[in-house]
């Protein structure tokens, strides 16, 4: 009898998707927000000329799901690039300092 162990056989995931959603929605926008135990991911679109962003779908997911949510996309980012080469990316804004619906109240000076 052979007691040694054996690798688990890797399963089949079968994914299921409903044709509506299938269809996709364009974002060019995304906003996330997180607490202690949850990701929420705001995918939007931003129109030119207009100085709000429309919000088409949430996901909400936990820390852990997130991060492999970005290991994954940094992974296939990685082959994307190794196969049509770098992604240029246009010089971004400093978002700490853009004001896209919530800011802190700052004190003046002299104020306490």
């Amino acid at each position: 009898m052979n007691n040694a162990k054996q690798a688990p056989q890797s399963q089949q995931l079968n994914v299921k998707i409903d044709e509506k959603i299938s269809e996709g929605v364009y974002a060019n926008f995304l906003m996330v927000v997180n607490n202690q135990s949850e990701y929420i991911l705001d995918f939007g679109r931003l129109v030119p000329g207009v100085k709000e962003a429309k919000i088409f779908s949430r996901v909400i997911t936990t820390p852990q799901h997130a991060k492999q949510f970005i290991m994954t996309m940094k992974q296939n980012l990685d082959m994307y690039e190794k196969q049509f080469g770098e992604i240029k990316i246009p010089k971004q804004q400093n978002l700490e300092h853009k004001n896209i619906g919530f800011h802190t109240p700052t004190k003046h000076e002299g104020e306490e």
